[in-house]
């Protein structure tokens, strides 16, 4: 399946783009990806919208460093429920290993590979996008926060062997050299950095060794299984695609990079269907949409994929036991509970469910 990444990715985006004078909001359409989702830090999206979205604010910007400014943004919290292990570590080495070890749970597309050689430590950082983009930006940044995580346990006075990349130096290395405070060197083979092997020993002033087990527990816990993890990511994509009027199990299986049999049979070992899953987050989004003001009736049937209102008030009724309208009139001022679907909770309807009608 095409590897994902988090909106977290995208910390401090928003930030950068206006203080160099481009629209974020525009950007980010442009490269398929929600400007009204960067709020949801832990959500998944394709790893290569990412890469596309920095590509093209760097242009947009005319800076060819976007990727280390964005980076100066980034702190120890961005790497999220791995930062609680990393922090307790004992050692820089102890640290790295967790780090690559878990580089999934942060973004799917992110190769990290410690090695040592000749009393040096050598990290590199890849990106497999599972399709052909241009990750100028996505490295460097990926780069610029691995050195800012290191710079952090070894102390303000640190500095590495030297920083290198596989693309063509830009115009202007000056942001580079003052970024990595060493030497940098393009068109290498690999993309990372060369540090001395002894500062993998120092130890992590943060560290508490009573500490280390439960933040063990913890990450262990943010883990779910194979089949748990695909259900939830379908989903996710199920509410990107549906305004678009493509959400098809096909498209959903396009986008993970593989058949729709694939996709079948992850949801069924969750007791799932492509279905089952469609109407529960129609139901969800149904729900949220019709309480507030922002779109009308007829948007929001057309934002669900319905082809036609009155397709998205039977079905409405059919999940809620009331229509749209007569529910937007009867939540001003009355209790949540009075307005709850039939059974006093909301009814997906499971493998019996409608299904898109233009999927």
């Amino acid at each position: 399946m095409k590897p994902l990444a988090r909106y977290a990715a995208l910390n401090g985006y928003v930030d950068l783009c206006r203080s160099l004078g481009i629209d974020p909001a525009q950007l980010m359409r442009r490269a398929g990806l929600d400007p009204a989702s960067l709020g949801l830090q832990d959500r998944w999206i394709p790893a290569a919208a990412v890469a596309r979205l920095l590509e093209q604010s760097a242009a947009a910007s005319g800076h060819q460093d976007f990727g280390l400014r964005l980076a100066e943004s980034r702190r120890f919290s961005n790497l999220g429920p791995l930062s609680l292990v990393i922090r307790e570590e004992p050692d820089v080495r102890s640290a790295l290993r967790v780090l690559v070890r878990y580089e999934h749970m942060y973004n799917e597309a992110l190769r990290l590979r410690l090695s040592l050689a000749n009393g040096a430590a050598t990290i590199r950082v890849g990106l497999e996008l599972g399709e052909p983009a241009e990750t100028r930006q996505s490295v460097e940044l990926a780069v610029s926060v691995v050195h800012r995580l290191l710079h952090g346990f070894l102390g303000p006075h640190w500095r590495p062997l030297a920083v290198c990349f596989t693309h063509r130096p830009p115009e202007d290395p000056a942001t580079h050299r003052c970024a990595f405070e060493s030497a940098v060197t393009f068109d290498h083979d690999f993309s990372g950095m060369v540090f001395a092997a002894t500062d993998l020993n120092e130890p992590n002033r943060m560290s508490d060794p009573l500490l280390r087990p439960y933040a063990q527990q913890i990450l262990e816990g943010f883990e779910p299984s194979k089949d748990a993890a695909v259900l939830d990511r379908v989903r996710e994509l199920v509410e990107l695609l549906l305004p678009t009027g493509r959400c098809s199990i096909e498209q959903v299986a396009r986008s993970f990079g593989v058949d729709r049999r694939t996709i079948h049979r992850h949801l069924a070992d969750c007791g799932e269907t492509f279905s089952s899953v469609l109407n529960s987050t129609r139901v969800d989004l149904a729900e949220r949409m019709v309480d507030g003001r922002r779109y009308s009736l007829t948007e929001i049937a057309e934002l669900l994929s319905f082809s036609a209102p009155s397709n998205f008030s039977r079905w409405f009724r059919t999940q809620f036991g009331c229509t749209p309208s007569q529910w937007r009139t009867r939540r001003q001022g009355t209790p949540p509970s009075v307005m709850s679907p039939p059974g006093g909770r909301r009814r997906p309807a499971g493998r019996g469910g409608l299904t898109a009608e233009r999927a």
